[in-house]
């Protein structure tokens, strides 16, 4: 469920993970249609790392 979130609200994933400023930093880049792209790539990329320190604790 959270793929689907990191791809198509990108920003909103940030907040659910914990990390607020990146989150309102994504929401910037995203108003720009060309930012949405790497808006995403940068959502599902964080979502991995958080599930690696998740599985690391």
């Amino acid at each position: 469920m959270r793929f689907l979130l990191a791809l198509l609200l990108p920003w909103l994933q940030f907040f659910t993970i914990g990390r607020p400023i990146s989150g309102l930093i994504c929401l910037v880049l995203q108003i720009t249609v060309i930012g949405w792209v790497p808006a995403a790539i940068w959502s599902v990329y964080a979502l991995t790392e958080y599930r690696a320190e998740q599985r690391n604790r």
